[in-house]
């Protein structure tokens, strides 16, 4: 069974926060080391990332991760878009 892929997107809700491009490479560098992700769409304001599922990583494991990465200093003034 070929795995499926959810899509994460976040947005900029502070303007003194890092734009996208920088918030981008910090999401990909707190996620599980073990995932297969990759950029779907990057502006300034709003990033969407790619998470494939299998193997242990569900769409439940992909909303806690993303709750944890969020909550670092690094991404303040970002949030998943509603």
């Amino acid at each position: 069974m070929r795995p499926g892929w959810t899509d994460v997107a976040v947005v900029r809700r502070d303007r003194t926060a890092p734009t996208g491009e920088t918030t981008v490479v910090r999401l990909l560098g707190m996620l599980p080391t073990h995932w297969t992700c990759s950029p779907g769409a990057v502006g300034q304001d709003r990033v969407v990332l790619r998470v494939e599922l299998g193997g242990g990583t569900d769409e439940a494991a992909v909303r806690l991760a993303f709750s944890r990465v969020l909550s670092d200093a690094a991404l303040h003034g970002w949030t998943r878009e509603a």
